[in-house]
């Protein structure tokens, strides 16, 4: 649906964005992660129309950006950073407002601006001008009118930026609700927000694009951890005669009061993790071992995106 093609942004000679290519597809929540000046927020903001590349293209179902921007804009919810709102406004003007420069009919625009409301829980404050809210409420009357009417891209720029953290899960909720009919696209730097809700992740450092993964295959470390009550001495040996363990580390040696040991088994690629496991259980019934714990280690996001900081 989305395609990013080796896109560039350049300010005189310094180069904010630097040949950053991906794709989306229909309903994918995507989170886009990177230090702060690592390039986000100019990449949202080229995608939304907002700012011209200095190089490359970005399409949406096959339409230049660069040719169809109002086209494609009526089609994009976008929450910017810091949440630019009118302060002297109510709640409901500020979404009336963006309602008709969205194109919304009169005849629609109640139902579109109540719905709005409920969806951001702001119904109680509709009526209050936005310079007497909190950040967090702000912040969702920013949410409310990125979403008016549904559009079927969502870009949203910290959107948990300010919420408490019975607000943090709503916008979860919200966010997720949304995918179900649009294609998501979060820039954040709270990695628990991307690892709660989105599918897949995109790191961009120091202008470029350094990972670009789905969750679930990026937080797999090729590795499964054994807990036992047999030393390294005698279990080390037989645990890697298994053909599918490549190396056997003990991570943890018995502790007071207790004789389990931990080893992380380093699989070979393409082993399969549920008949390695199996057949690990069955060497360690056959040895009179006891086996305290048998799983895949999984990597963190946090630890996966330290890794990418520090090469």
């Amino acid at each position: 649906m989305i395609h990013v093609d080796a896109v560039t942004r350049k300010y005189g000679d310094f180069t904010a964005v630097d040949q950053v290519s991906f794709a989306i597809g229909q309903g994918e929540i995507v989170g886009l992660l990177g230090h702060n000046g690592a390039g986000k927020t100019t990449i949202m903001k080229m995608m939304t129309g907002y700012l011209e590349p200095t190089a490359g293209n970005i399409t949406f179902d096959g339409k230049k950006i660069a040719s169809h921007r109002q086209l494609i804009q009526q089609e994009i919810g976008y929450l910017p950073e810091n949440c630019p709102v009118y302060p002297e406004m109510t709640v409901v003007d500020y979404l009336d407002y963006a309602a008709t420069l969205k194109g919304v009919a009169d005849s629609e625009r109640t139902s579109v601006i109540a719905d709005a409301l409920i969806r951001t829980e702001l119904t109680e404050k509709a009526m209050q001008k936005i310079s007497t809210l909190s950040r967090g409420f702000r912040q969702r009357a920013g949410v409310a009118q990125a979403i008016l009417c549904k559009p079927r891209i969502l870009i949203l720029d910290e959107p948990t930026n300010g919420l408490d953290p019975t607000q943090i899960q709503h916008m979860r909720d919200l966010i997720t609700d949304m995918a179900r009919h649009s294609t998501v696209l979060i820039s954040t730097h709270i990695l628990q927000e991307v690892q709660a809700i989105c599918d897949r992740v995109i790191i961009i450092k120091d202008g470029k694009k350094a990972l670009d993964a789905h969750l679930q295959d990026l937080q797999k470390s090729g590795r499964l951890l054994i807990t036992i009550n047999t030393g390294a001495e005698h279990a080390v040996p037989l645990l890697k005669a298994n053909e599918a363990v490549q190396a056997v580390e003990e991570i943890a040696g018995p502790q007071a009061g207790s004789n389990s040991y931990c080893y992380s088994l380093t699989l070979a690629d393409g082993s399969n993790y549920s008949r390695t496991a199996a057949s690990l259980a069955a060497l360690v019934h056959d040895r009179k071992w006891e086996l305290y714990s048998l799983q895949p280690e999984a990597k963190s996001l946090e630890s996966v995106f330290a890794e990418m900081s520090a090469r």
